[in-house]
Protein backbone atom coordinates (compact mmCIF):
# COMPACT_ATOMS: atom_id res chain seq x y z
CA UNK A 1 0.00 0.00 0.00
CA UNK A 2 1.56 3.39 -1.50
CA UNK A 3 1.94 6.49 1.00
CA UNK A 4 0.46 9.73 0.23
CA UNK A 5 4.06 10.90 -1.12
CA UNK A 6 3.62 8.20 -3.28
CA UNK A 7 0.89 9.70 -4.72
CA UNK A 8 0.71 11.97 -8.14
CA UNK A 9 -1.02 15.19 -6.56
CA UNK A 10 -3.01 15.82 -9.17
CA UNK A 11 -4.84 12.72 -7.91
CA UNK A 12 -5.31 14.06 -4.27
CA UNK A 13 -7.39 16.74 -2.83
CA UNK A 14 -6.52 20.07 -2.60
CA UNK A 15 -7.88 21.30 0.48
CA UNK A 16 -6.57 24.49 0.56
CA UNK A 17 -9.74 25.53 -1.43
CA UNK A 18 -11.23 25.34 2.15
CA UNK A 19 -8.66 26.64 4.31
CA UNK A 20 -5.09 27.46 2.95
CA UNK A 21 -3.57 26.15 5.82
CA UNK A 22 -3.92 25.25 9.95
CA UNK A 23 -4.06 28.55 10.82
CA UNK A 24 -6.53 29.95 8.34
CA UNK A 25 -8.69 26.90 10.22
CA UNK A 26 -8.02 27.91 13.51
CA UNK A 27 -9.01 31.48 12.43
CA UNK A 28 -12.37 30.29 10.98
CA UNK A 29 -12.78 28.11 14.00
CA UNK A 30 -12.60 30.97 16.86
CA UNK A 31 -15.11 33.05 14.42
CA UNK A 32 -17.34 29.71 14.65
CA UNK A 33 -16.96 29.72 18.10
CA UNK A 34 -18.08 33.23 18.72
CA UNK A 35 -21.33 33.26 16.29
CA UNK A 36 -22.47 30.26 18.70
CA UNK A 37 -21.73 32.39 21.44
CA UNK A 38 -24.65 34.98 20.19
CA UNK A 39 -27.27 32.19 19.29
CA UNK A 40 -28.37 32.15 23.51
CA UNK A 41 -29.27 36.20 22.49
CA UNK A 42 -32.22 34.85 20.66
CA UNK A 43 -33.75 32.59 23.03
CA UNK A 44 -37.42 34.52 23.89
CA UNK A 45 -37.36 36.13 20.43
CA UNK A 46 -38.57 34.36 17.97
CA UNK A 47 -42.57 34.31 18.46
CA UNK A 48 -42.14 38.16 18.47
CA UNK A 49 -42.95 38.52 14.86
CA UNK A 50 -42.15 37.04 11.29
CA UNK A 51 -38.95 39.65 10.79
CA UNK A 52 -37.64 38.56 14.63
CA UNK A 53 -38.26 34.62 13.50
CA UNK A 54 -36.27 34.88 10.27
CA UNK A 55 -33.57 37.46 12.48
CA UNK A 56 -33.34 34.45 14.57
CA UNK A 57 -33.09 31.87 11.90
CA UNK A 58 -30.48 33.75 10.12
CA UNK A 59 -28.66 33.87 13.72
CA UNK A 60 -28.52 30.32 13.76
CA UNK A 61 -28.05 29.27 10.10
CA UNK A 62 -24.85 31.54 9.92
CA UNK A 63 -23.66 29.87 13.13
CA UNK A 64 -24.50 26.45 11.13
CA UNK A 65 -22.57 27.70 8.40
CA UNK A 66 -19.59 28.51 9.92
CA UNK A 67 -19.13 25.52 11.99
CA UNK A 68 -20.27 23.06 9.35
CA UNK A 69 -16.90 24.12 6.87
CA UNK A 70 -14.64 24.43 9.84
CA UNK A 71 -16.41 20.41 10.73
CA UNK A 72 -15.99 18.98 6.90
CA UNK A 73 -12.03 20.34 6.52
CA UNK A 74 -11.74 18.05 9.51
CA UNK A 75 -13.72 15.23 8.60
CA UNK A 76 -12.24 15.21 5.51
CA UNK A 77 -8.41 15.73 6.44
CA UNK A 78 -8.82 12.81 8.58
CA UNK A 79 -10.31 10.94 5.78
CA UNK A 80 -6.92 10.85 4.13
CA UNK A 81 -5.10 9.43 7.19
CA UNK A 82 -7.81 8.28 10.35
CA UNK A 83 -4.20 7.85 12.21
CA UNK A 84 -2.84 11.04 11.84
CA UNK A 85 -3.21 12.67 15.63
CA UNK A 86 -3.44 16.56 14.37
CA UNK A 87 -6.07 15.66 12.58
CA UNK A 88 -7.90 13.48 15.19
CA UNK A 89 -7.77 16.71 17.62
CA UNK A 90 -8.83 19.52 14.81
CA UNK A 91 -11.76 17.16 14.32
CA UNK A 92 -12.55 15.99 18.33
CA UNK A 93 -12.45 19.72 18.55
CA UNK A 94 -14.44 20.57 15.48
CA UNK A 95 -17.00 17.36 16.86
CA UNK A 96 -17.81 19.37 20.60
CA UNK A 97 -18.22 22.93 18.89
CA UNK A 98 -21.16 21.08 17.19
CA UNK A 99 -22.37 19.68 19.73
CA UNK A 100 -22.28 23.10 21.61
CA UNK A 101 -24.42 24.38 18.65
CA UNK A 102 -26.96 22.14 19.46
CA UNK A 103 -27.46 22.18 22.78
CA UNK A 104 -27.16 26.05 22.66
CA UNK A 105 -29.94 25.94 19.67
CA UNK A 106 -32.06 23.15 21.09
CA UNK A 107 -34.64 25.91 22.43
CA UNK A 108 -34.90 26.77 18.57
CA UNK A 109 -38.28 23.88 17.61
CA UNK A 110 -39.77 23.95 20.98
CA UNK A 111 -40.45 27.85 20.87
CA UNK A 112 -41.06 27.78 17.32
CA UNK A 113 -44.07 25.24 18.26
CA UNK A 114 -44.96 27.40 21.32
CA UNK A 115 -45.99 30.22 18.64
CA UNK A 116 -49.53 29.88 18.12
CA UNK A 117 -50.68 27.82 14.92
CA UNK A 118 -52.90 30.45 13.59
CA UNK A 119 -50.02 33.21 14.57
CA UNK A 120 -47.64 30.74 12.81
CA UNK A 121 -49.53 30.61 9.76
CA UNK A 122 -49.65 34.38 9.46
CA UNK A 123 -45.90 34.38 9.99
CA UNK A 124 -45.88 32.05 7.16
CA UNK A 125 -47.91 34.22 4.67
CA UNK A 126 -45.31 36.97 5.70
CA UNK A 127 -42.54 37.19 2.54
CA UNK A 128 -40.07 37.89 4.43
CA UNK A 129 -39.86 34.24 5.47
CA UNK A 130 -40.31 32.82 2.39
CA UNK A 131 -36.52 31.26 2.39
CA UNK A 132 -37.50 28.94 5.88
CA UNK A 133 -41.18 28.72 4.74
CA UNK A 134 -40.35 24.72 4.06
CA UNK A 135 -37.83 24.71 7.09
CA UNK A 136 -40.52 25.94 9.32
CA UNK A 137 -43.30 23.89 8.18
CA UNK A 138 -41.08 20.93 8.70
CA UNK A 139 -40.53 21.94 12.65
CA UNK A 140 -44.37 22.04 12.50
CA UNK A 141 -44.80 18.68 11.36
CA UNK A 142 -42.60 17.16 14.02
CA UNK A 143 -45.12 18.93 16.32
CA UNK A 144 -46.34 15.62 18.09
CA UNK A 145 -42.23 14.25 18.73
CA UNK A 146 -40.93 17.58 19.56
CA UNK A 147 -40.16 17.38 23.43
CA UNK A 148 -39.77 20.65 25.83
CA UNK A 149 -36.46 23.08 26.16
CA UNK A 150 -34.82 21.10 29.12
CA UNK A 151 -35.35 17.96 27.22
CA UNK A 152 -34.11 18.17 23.88
CA UNK A 153 -31.54 20.18 25.13
CA UNK A 154 -30.71 16.73 27.22
CA UNK A 155 -30.57 15.07 23.82
CA UNK A 156 -28.29 17.72 22.09
CA UNK A 157 -25.65 17.20 24.70
CA UNK A 158 -25.96 13.45 24.41
CA UNK A 159 -25.69 13.60 21.03
CA UNK A 160 -21.56 13.45 20.84
CA UNK A 161 -21.70 10.38 23.19
CA UNK A 162 -24.45 8.99 20.63
CA UNK A 163 -21.90 8.27 17.80
CA UNK A 164 -19.37 6.54 20.09
CA UNK A 165 -20.36 3.34 18.27
CA UNK A 166 -19.85 4.52 14.95
CA UNK A 167 -16.41 6.71 15.86
CA UNK A 168 -15.40 3.00 17.36
CA UNK A 169 -16.25 1.13 14.61
CA UNK A 170 -14.67 3.29 12.17
CA UNK A 171 -11.77 3.86 14.03
CA UNK A 172 -11.39 -0.40 14.55
CA UNK A 173 -11.90 -0.95 10.90
CA UNK A 174 -9.49 1.71 9.06
CA UNK A 175 -7.30 1.92 11.66
CA UNK A 176 -6.38 -0.86 14.18
CA UNK A 177 -7.78 -3.85 11.48
CA UNK A 178 -4.88 -5.42 9.36
CA UNK A 179 -5.43 -8.26 7.01
CA UNK A 180 -3.28 -11.47 6.61
CA UNK A 181 -1.42 -12.48 2.87
CA UNK A 182 -2.81 -14.52 0.53
CA UNK A 183 -1.95 -15.64 -3.08
CA UNK A 184 -2.91 -13.87 -5.75
CA UNK A 185 -3.71 -15.34 -8.94
CA UNK A 186 0.81 -15.94 -9.95
CA UNK A 187 1.12 -17.44 -6.58
CA UNK A 188 2.51 -14.27 -4.96
CA UNK A 189 2.44 -13.33 -1.61
CA UNK A 190 -0.02 -10.19 -1.69
CA UNK A 191 -1.31 -7.49 1.56
CA UNK A 192 -5.80 -8.26 1.83
CA UNK A 193 -6.88 -4.81 2.42
CA UNK A 194 -10.73 -3.31 2.58
CA UNK A 195 -9.77 -1.95 -0.65
CA UNK A 196 -8.65 -4.93 -2.96
CA UNK A 197 -10.46 -7.28 -2.01
CA UNK A 198 -13.75 -6.02 -3.72
CA UNK A 199 -10.73 -6.84 -6.70
CA UNK A 200 -9.99 -10.33 -5.64
CA UNK A 201 -13.65 -11.49 -4.88
CA UNK A 202 -14.10 -10.78 -8.70
CA UNK A 203 -11.12 -13.07 -9.69
CA UNK A 204 -11.89 -15.47 -12.15
CA UNK A 205 -9.78 -17.78 -9.91
CA UNK A 206 -11.96 -19.95 -7.29
CA UNK A 207 -8.92 -20.83 -5.50
CA UNK A 208 -8.33 -17.04 -5.21
CA UNK A 209 -11.82 -15.44 -4.56
CA UNK A 210 -12.30 -18.50 -2.13
CA UNK A 211 -8.98 -17.49 0.16
CA UNK A 212 -9.90 -13.76 -0.28
CA UNK A 213 -13.10 -14.06 1.11
CA UNK A 214 -12.13 -16.66 3.80
CA UNK A 215 -9.27 -14.88 4.94
CA UNK A 216 -10.85 -11.16 4.90
CA UNK A 217 -14.25 -12.67 6.95
CA UNK A 218 -12.22 -14.54 9.02
CA UNK A 219 -10.40 -11.70 10.66
CA UNK A 220 -14.31 -10.39 11.51
CA UNK A 221 -14.97 -13.15 13.16
CA UNK A 222 -11.81 -12.88 15.12
CA UNK A 223 -13.72 -9.79 16.80
CA UNK A 224 -17.47 -10.55 16.42
CA UNK A 225 -18.00 -10.44 19.98
CA UNK A 226 -16.90 -7.21 20.33
CA UNK A 227 -18.22 -6.21 16.97
CA UNK A 228 -21.39 -7.07 18.17
CA UNK A 229 -20.82 -4.93 21.66
CA UNK A 230 -20.53 -1.97 19.35
CA UNK A 231 -23.00 -2.54 16.75
CA UNK A 232 -25.51 -3.16 19.57
CA UNK A 233 -25.04 0.15 21.48
CA UNK A 234 -25.88 1.86 18.38
CA UNK A 235 -29.01 0.23 17.98
CA UNK A 236 -29.64 0.57 21.64
CA UNK A 237 -29.15 4.28 21.06
CA UNK A 238 -31.72 4.39 18.15
CA UNK A 239 -34.12 2.93 19.92
CA UNK A 240 -33.36 5.26 23.27
CA UNK A 241 -34.33 8.23 20.84
CA UNK A 242 -37.57 6.60 19.43
CA UNK A 243 -39.04 5.88 22.84
CA UNK A 244 -38.51 9.05 24.29
CA UNK A 245 -39.47 10.80 21.44
CA UNK A 246 -42.68 8.65 21.03
CA UNK A 247 -42.06 7.55 17.60
CA UNK A 248 -43.36 3.61 16.81
CA UNK A 249 -40.13 2.50 16.08
CA UNK A 250 -37.06 2.92 15.06
CA UNK A 251 -37.65 2.52 11.42
CA UNK A 252 -40.35 4.97 11.89
CA UNK A 253 -38.18 7.38 13.19
CA UNK A 254 -35.44 7.42 10.69
CA UNK A 255 -37.83 7.88 7.59
CA UNK A 256 -40.32 10.31 9.32
CA UNK A 257 -37.28 12.74 8.95
CA UNK A 258 -37.68 12.88 5.09
CA UNK A 259 -41.09 12.60 5.52
CA UNK A 260 -41.49 9.14 3.82
CA UNK A 261 -44.38 6.76 4.56
CA UNK A 262 -42.82 3.11 6.22
CA UNK A 263 -45.38 2.16 3.28
CA UNK A 264 -42.80 2.93 1.30
CA UNK A 265 -40.57 0.84 2.96
CA UNK A 266 -43.08 -2.12 3.54
CA UNK A 267 -43.50 -1.66 -0.36
CA UNK A 268 -39.84 -2.26 -1.04
CA UNK A 269 -39.41 -5.70 0.64
CA UNK A 270 -42.60 -6.83 -0.64
CA UNK A 271 -41.66 -6.19 -4.04
CA UNK A 272 -38.45 -7.65 -3.93
CA UNK A 273 -40.13 -10.97 -2.13
CA UNK A 274 -42.21 -10.85 -4.93
CA UNK A 275 -39.50 -11.10 -7.29
CA UNK A 276 -36.94 -13.62 -5.51
CA UNK A 277 -37.63 -15.80 -8.96
CA UNK A 278 -36.37 -13.61 -10.72
CA UNK A 279 -32.97 -13.51 -8.68
CA UNK A 280 -32.95 -17.26 -8.21
CA UNK A 281 -32.87 -17.47 -12.11
CA UNK A 282 -30.07 -15.30 -12.11
CA UNK A 283 -28.33 -17.70 -9.65
CA UNK A 284 -29.12 -20.32 -11.71
CA UNK A 285 -27.69 -19.17 -14.37
CA UNK A 286 -24.69 -17.92 -12.46
CA UNK A 287 -24.15 -21.51 -11.45
CA UNK A 288 -24.74 -23.12 -14.96
CA UNK A 289 -21.77 -20.67 -16.64
CA UNK A 290 -19.35 -20.98 -14.48
CA UNK A 291 -20.00 -24.56 -14.35
CA UNK A 292 -19.92 -24.74 -10.83
CA UNK A 293 -21.75 -28.35 -8.59
CA UNK A 294 -21.97 -25.55 -6.30
CA UNK A 295 -22.40 -21.71 -6.18
CA UNK A 296 -21.13 -20.02 -3.05
CA UNK A 297 -21.10 -16.78 -1.11
CA UNK A 298 -17.75 -16.29 -2.93
CA UNK A 299 -19.00 -17.01 -5.97
CA UNK A 300 -21.60 -14.07 -6.49
CA UNK A 301 -18.96 -11.18 -7.60
CA UNK A 302 -16.51 -12.78 -10.08
CA UNK A 303 -18.25 -11.86 -14.25
CA UNK A 304 -19.85 -14.68 -15.30
CA UNK A 305 -17.95 -14.02 -18.85
CA UNK A 306 -14.18 -13.67 -17.69
CA UNK A 307 -12.90 -13.21 -21.37
CA UNK A 308 -14.05 -9.68 -21.58
CA UNK A 309 -13.06 -9.20 -17.48
CA UNK A 310 -10.48 -5.96 -18.88
CA UNK A 311 -8.94 -3.53 -16.81
CA UNK A 312 -10.06 -0.01 -16.90
CA UNK A 313 -7.45 2.54 -15.57
CA UNK A 314 -8.21 5.79 -13.79
CA UNK A 315 -8.29 7.66 -17.09
CA UNK A 316 -9.91 5.55 -18.87
CA UNK A 317 -13.14 5.46 -16.17
CA UNK A 318 -12.93 9.60 -16.10
CA UNK A 319 -13.83 9.52 -20.25
CA UNK A 320 -16.45 6.33 -19.65
CA UNK A 321 -18.25 8.86 -17.45
CA UNK A 322 -18.18 11.41 -19.81
CA UNK A 323 -19.17 9.80 -22.33
CA UNK A 324 -22.28 8.37 -20.30
CA UNK A 325 -23.27 11.65 -19.09
CA UNK A 326 -23.48 13.14 -22.48
CA UNK A 327 -27.57 13.02 -22.41
CA UNK A 328 -27.43 15.32 -19.08
CA UNK A 329 -26.20 18.44 -20.95
CA UNK A 330 -22.82 20.51 -21.48
CA UNK A 331 -22.76 22.64 -18.36
CA UNK A 332 -22.57 18.87 -16.34
CA UNK A 333 -19.67 17.87 -18.99
CA UNK A 334 -18.05 21.47 -17.99
CA UNK A 335 -18.57 20.55 -14.40
CA UNK A 336 -17.43 17.20 -14.78
CA UNK A 337 -13.90 18.18 -16.03
CA UNK A 338 -13.59 20.93 -13.01
CA UNK A 339 -13.65 18.08 -11.13
CA UNK A 340 -11.21 15.70 -12.94
CA UNK A 341 -9.03 19.17 -13.34
CA UNK A 342 -9.28 20.78 -9.96
CA UNK A 343 -8.56 18.16 -7.66
CA UNK A 344 -11.98 17.53 -6.44
CA UNK A 345 -11.33 13.66 -6.09
CA UNK A 346 -8.65 11.74 -3.78
CA UNK A 347 -8.29 8.92 -5.98
CA UNK A 348 -5.99 5.82 -4.64
CA UNK A 349 -6.01 3.80 -1.27
CA UNK A 350 -3.13 4.88 1.00
CA UNK A 351 -2.54 3.88 4.76
CA UNK A 352 -5.20 4.90 6.73
CA UNK A 353 -6.97 6.57 4.70
CA UNK A 354 -11.09 5.64 5.18
CA UNK A 355 -11.75 2.70 3.74
CA UNK A 356 -14.92 2.82 0.41
CA UNK A 357 -16.19 6.51 -1.25
CA UNK A 358 -17.78 9.36 -0.36
CA UNK A 359 -18.77 12.53 -2.04
CA UNK A 360 -19.23 15.74 0.44
CA UNK A 361 -20.94 19.16 -0.73
CA UNK A 362 -18.76 22.02 0.82
CA UNK A 363 -21.25 24.98 0.63
CA UNK A 364 -19.62 28.23 -1.52
CA UNK A 365 -16.66 26.06 -2.47
CA UNK A 366 -17.18 22.83 -4.35
CA UNK A 367 -17.93 19.02 -3.86
CA UNK A 368 -14.79 16.41 -2.51
CA UNK A 369 -14.59 12.54 -3.31
CA UNK A 370 -13.08 10.20 -1.56
CA UNK A 371 -12.31 7.00 -3.46
CA UNK A 372 -10.06 3.89 -3.24
CA UNK A 373 -9.75 3.17 -6.71
CA UNK A 374 -8.83 -0.41 -8.43
CA UNK A 375 -8.18 -0.40 -12.11
CA UNK A 376 -11.83 -2.49 -12.82
CA UNK A 377 -15.32 -1.46 -14.00
CA UNK A 378 -16.29 -1.25 -10.39
CA UNK A 379 -13.99 1.92 -9.58
CA UNK A 380 -15.24 3.33 -13.05
CA UNK A 381 -19.16 2.59 -11.75
CA UNK A 382 -18.24 4.07 -8.32
CA UNK A 383 -16.54 7.28 -9.64
CA UNK A 384 -19.86 8.22 -11.65
CA UNK A 385 -21.96 7.53 -8.54
CA UNK A 386 -20.01 9.63 -6.38
CA UNK A 387 -19.98 12.36 -9.22
CA UNK A 388 -23.85 12.28 -9.01
CA UNK A 389 -23.92 13.08 -5.71
CA UNK A 390 -21.32 15.55 -6.66
CA UNK A 391 -22.85 17.11 -9.09
CA UNK A 392 -26.23 17.37 -7.09
CA UNK A 393 -24.22 18.82 -4.41
CA UNK A 394 -22.99 21.73 -6.77
CA UNK A 395 -26.58 22.26 -8.87
CA UNK A 396 -28.10 22.23 -5.41
CA UNK A 397 -25.52 25.24 -3.43
CA UNK A 398 -25.65 27.22 -6.76
CA UNK A 399 -29.27 27.42 -6.63
CA UNK A 400 -30.84 27.41 -2.97
CA UNK A 401 -28.98 29.66 -0.22
CA UNK A 402 -27.44 27.77 2.75
CA UNK A 403 -30.63 27.11 4.64
CA UNK A 404 -32.18 25.18 1.78
CA UNK A 405 -29.02 23.84 -0.45
CA UNK A 406 -28.67 20.35 1.57
CA UNK A 407 -30.65 17.47 0.19
CA UNK A 408 -32.11 14.25 1.93
CA UNK A 409 -30.46 10.87 0.92
CA UNK A 410 -33.61 9.45 -0.89
CA UNK A 411 -32.99 11.94 -3.08
CA UNK A 412 -29.02 11.92 -3.07
CA UNK A 413 -29.34 8.22 -3.80
CA UNK A 414 -31.07 8.80 -7.21
CA UNK A 415 -28.55 11.13 -8.41
CA UNK A 416 -26.04 9.06 -7.71
CA UNK A 417 -27.46 6.25 -9.29
CA UNK A 418 -28.59 7.81 -12.34
CA UNK A 419 -25.19 7.95 -13.13
CA UNK A 420 -24.51 4.62 -13.08
CA UNK A 421 -27.74 3.94 -15.02
CA UNK A 422 -26.73 6.24 -17.91
CA UNK A 423 -23.37 4.20 -18.15
CA UNK A 424 -24.76 1.17 -18.45
CA UNK A 425 -26.91 2.20 -21.02
CA UNK A 426 -23.99 4.15 -23.07
CA UNK A 427 -22.34 0.75 -22.75
CA UNK A 428 -24.69 -1.04 -24.15
CA UNK A 429 -25.44 1.24 -27.12
CA UNK A 430 -22.22 1.04 -28.63
CA UNK A 431 -21.70 -2.73 -27.75
CA UNK A 432 -22.73 -5.41 -30.45
CA UNK A 433 -20.20 -8.01 -29.34
CA UNK A 434 -22.15 -10.77 -28.35
CA UNK A 435 -19.63 -11.83 -25.58
CA UNK A 436 -19.36 -7.77 -24.67
CA UNK A 437 -22.51 -7.59 -24.62
CA UNK A 438 -23.17 -10.64 -22.02
CA UNK A 439 -20.11 -8.60 -19.55
CA UNK A 440 -22.53 -5.57 -19.39
CA UNK A 441 -25.65 -7.39 -19.00
CA UNK A 442 -24.09 -9.10 -16.34
CA UNK A 443 -22.89 -5.97 -14.59
CA UNK A 444 -26.67 -4.42 -15.09
CA UNK A 445 -27.72 -7.64 -13.34
CA UNK A 446 -25.31 -7.33 -10.89
CA UNK A 447 -26.23 -3.85 -9.88
CA UNK A 448 -29.81 -5.24 -9.02
CA UNK A 449 -28.45 -7.96 -7.16
CA UNK A 450 -26.51 -5.62 -4.86
CA UNK A 451 -28.13 -2.35 -4.89
CA UNK A 452 -31.49 -3.89 -5.03
CA UNK A 453 -31.66 -6.97 -3.61
CA UNK A 454 -28.56 -6.86 -1.07
CA UNK A 455 -29.39 -3.66 0.19
CA UNK A 456 -32.85 -4.64 1.10
CA UNK A 457 -31.74 -7.68 2.76
CA UNK A 458 -29.39 -5.46 4.96
CA UNK A 459 -32.41 -3.18 5.40
CA UNK A 460 -34.42 -5.91 6.43
CA UNK A 461 -31.41 -7.05 8.70
CA UNK A 462 -31.18 -3.54 10.58
CA UNK A 463 -35.11 -3.33 11.14
CA UNK A 464 -35.08 -7.29 12.56
CA UNK A 465 -32.16 -6.18 14.96
CA UNK A 466 -33.62 -2.57 16.06
CA UNK A 467 -37.08 -4.60 16.35
CA UNK A 468 -35.32 -7.26 18.70
CA UNK A 469 -34.11 -4.45 20.81
CA UNK A 470 -37.02 -2.88 21.23
CA UNK A 471 -38.69 -6.28 22.16
CA UNK A 472 -35.87 -7.10 24.67
CA UNK A 473 -34.02 -9.51 22.90
CA UNK A 474 -30.29 -9.59 23.42
CA UNK A 475 -28.42 -8.33 20.53
CA UNK A 476 -25.38 -10.81 20.66
CA UNK A 477 -23.11 -12.08 17.94
CA UNK A 478 -25.24 -15.13 18.00
CA UNK A 479 -28.63 -13.89 17.48
CA UNK A 480 -27.62 -11.42 14.22
CA UNK A 481 -25.96 -14.13 12.85
CA UNK A 482 -28.46 -16.28 13.33
CA UNK A 483 -30.98 -13.47 11.74
CA UNK A 484 -28.75 -12.82 8.80
CA UNK A 485 -28.13 -16.28 7.95
CA UNK A 486 -32.16 -16.70 7.65
CA UNK A 487 -32.07 -13.76 5.11
CA UNK A 488 -29.34 -14.67 2.93
CA UNK A 489 -31.12 -18.02 2.77
CA UNK A 490 -34.09 -16.45 1.54
CA UNK A 491 -32.54 -13.92 -0.69
CA UNK A 492 -30.26 -16.23 -2.47
CA UNK A 493 -32.41 -19.40 -2.32
CA UNK A 494 -30.21 -22.03 -4.98
CA UNK A 495 -26.35 -20.71 -3.41
CA UNK A 496 -25.02 -22.12 -0.28
CA UNK A 497 -24.60 -19.70 2.18
CA UNK A 498 -21.46 -20.06 3.98
CA UNK A 499 -20.68 -19.87 7.75
CA UNK A 500 -18.83 -17.07 7.03
CA UNK A 501 -21.38 -14.82 5.34
CA UNK A 502 -23.71 -14.70 8.72
CA UNK A 503 -20.60 -12.34 9.99
CA UNK A 504 -20.90 -10.06 6.98
CA UNK A 505 -22.92 -7.63 8.53
CA UNK A 506 -20.16 -6.87 11.12
CA UNK A 507 -18.70 -5.15 8.07
CA UNK A 508 -21.36 -2.92 6.93
CA UNK A 509 -20.45 0.89 7.82
CA UNK A 510 -23.81 2.08 7.16
CA UNK A 511 -24.95 0.35 9.50
CA UNK A 512 -24.56 3.30 11.91
CA UNK A 513 -26.66 5.50 9.97
CA UNK A 514 -30.03 3.22 10.61
CA UNK A 515 -32.41 2.76 7.91
CA UNK A 516 -29.93 4.85 5.14
CA UNK A 517 -29.10 1.87 2.87
CA UNK A 518 -32.79 1.04 1.94
CA UNK A 519 -32.83 4.07 -0.47
CA UNK A 520 -29.97 2.62 -2.11
CA UNK A 521 -32.54 0.11 -3.71
CA UNK A 522 -35.35 2.77 -4.10
CA UNK A 523 -32.95 4.99 -5.92
CA UNK A 524 -32.00 2.16 -8.54
CA UNK A 525 -35.78 1.60 -8.96
CA UNK A 526 -36.41 5.68 -9.57
CA UNK A 527 -33.08 6.04 -12.05
CA UNK A 528 -34.06 3.23 -13.97
CA UNK A 529 -37.45 5.03 -14.93
CA UNK A 530 -35.69 8.25 -15.08
CA UNK A 531 -32.99 7.18 -17.10
CA UNK A 532 -35.43 5.65 -19.63
CA UNK A 533 -37.48 9.13 -20.28
CA UNK A 534 -34.45 11.00 -20.73
CA UNK A 535 -33.00 8.48 -22.97
CA UNK A 536 -36.43 8.27 -24.92
CA UNK A 537 -37.45 11.70 -24.78
CA UNK A 538 -34.05 13.24 -24.66
CA UNK A 539 -34.72 16.01 -22.46
CA UNK A 540 -32.95 16.22 -18.92
CA UNK A 541 -34.70 19.07 -18.02
CA UNK A 542 -36.86 18.46 -15.14
CA UNK A 543 -33.91 15.97 -13.69
CA UNK A 544 -31.60 18.91 -13.77
CA UNK A 545 -34.42 21.25 -12.01
CA UNK A 546 -34.62 18.05 -9.55
CA UNK A 547 -31.01 18.72 -8.86
CA UNK A 548 -31.05 21.84 -8.04
CA UNK A 549 -33.79 21.75 -5.62
CA UNK A 550 -31.48 20.47 -2.55
CA UNK A 551 -33.65 20.50 0.60
CA UNK A 552 -36.16 22.52 -0.49
CA UNK A 553 -38.84 20.09 -0.79
CA UNK A 554 -39.49 16.65 1.11
CA UNK A 555 -37.76 13.62 -1.15
CA UNK A 556 -40.87 12.33 -2.87
CA UNK A 557 -42.04 15.78 -3.95
CA UNK A 558 -38.52 16.37 -5.49
CA UNK A 559 -38.66 12.86 -7.14
CA UNK A 560 -42.17 14.12 -8.52
CA UNK A 561 -40.63 16.63 -10.30
CA UNK A 562 -38.07 14.37 -11.91
CA UNK A 563 -41.01 12.19 -13.21
CA UNK A 564 -41.14 9.54 -10.07
CA UNK A 565 -43.54 8.60 -7.61
CA UNK A 566 -42.18 6.47 -5.25
CA UNK A 567 -45.61 5.92 -2.91
CA UNK A 568 -46.57 3.70 -6.29
CA UNK A 569 -45.56 -0.05 -6.08
CA UNK A 570 -45.10 0.31 -9.96
CA UNK A 571 -41.46 1.90 -10.08
CA UNK A 572 -40.43 -0.73 -8.17
CA UNK A 573 -42.34 -3.42 -10.22
CA UNK A 574 -41.01 -2.00 -13.45
CA UNK A 575 -37.71 -2.04 -12.53
CA UNK A 576 -37.91 -5.86 -11.71
CA UNK A 577 -39.58 -6.33 -15.25
CA UNK A 578 -36.44 -3.97 -16.71
CA UNK A 579 -34.23 -6.57 -14.64
CA UNK A 580 -36.57 -9.88 -16.05
CA UNK A 581 -36.04 -8.68 -19.47
CA UNK A 582 -31.86 -8.46 -19.26
CA UNK A 583 -32.02 -11.57 -17.89
CA UNK A 584 -33.83 -12.81 -20.69
CA UNK A 585 -31.16 -11.55 -23.06
CA UNK A 586 -27.92 -12.63 -21.16
CA UNK A 587 -29.37 -15.99 -21.01
CA UNK A 588 -30.07 -15.75 -25.00
CA UNK A 589 -26.57 -15.61 -25.34
CA UNK A 590 -24.98 -17.48 -22.97
CA UNK A 591 -27.09 -20.46 -23.02
CA UNK A 592 -26.84 -20.80 -27.10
Amino acid sequence: MKLRSEIDKSLTWDLSQIFENEAAWEAAYAEAAATVETIPAIKGTLGASAESLKKGLDTLYDAMHKAELVYVYTMLRQSLDNGDAQSQQMSGRAAMLFTKLSAAASFLEPEILAIDGETLKSYLADPVLAGYKHIIEDVDRARPYTLDETRENMLALLSEASGSARNAFDMFESVDMTFPTIKNEKGEEVQLSHGNQGAFRESSDRRVRKDAFETYFGEFKKYINTLAAIYSGSVKFDNYYTKIRGYDSACHRALFSSNVPVSVYDALVNSLHDALPIMKRYLELRKKVLNLDELHMYDLYCPIVPECDAKVSFEEAKQMVKDACKPLGERYQQLLDRAFNERWIDVYETKGKSTGAYSCGVYDVHPYVLLNFEDNFDGAFTLAHELGHSMHSFFSSEKQDYANHDYRIMAAEVASTVNEVLMTRHLLSVETDPAKRAYLLNHFLEGFRTTVFRQTLFAEFERKAHDMNQAGIPLTAETMNKVYRELNELYYEGAVVDELQDIEWARIPHFYRAFYVYQYATAFCASVSIVRNILETGDASKYLEFLSMGGSDYPLEELKVAGVDLTDPAVVNNAMKEMEASLNELESLLLK
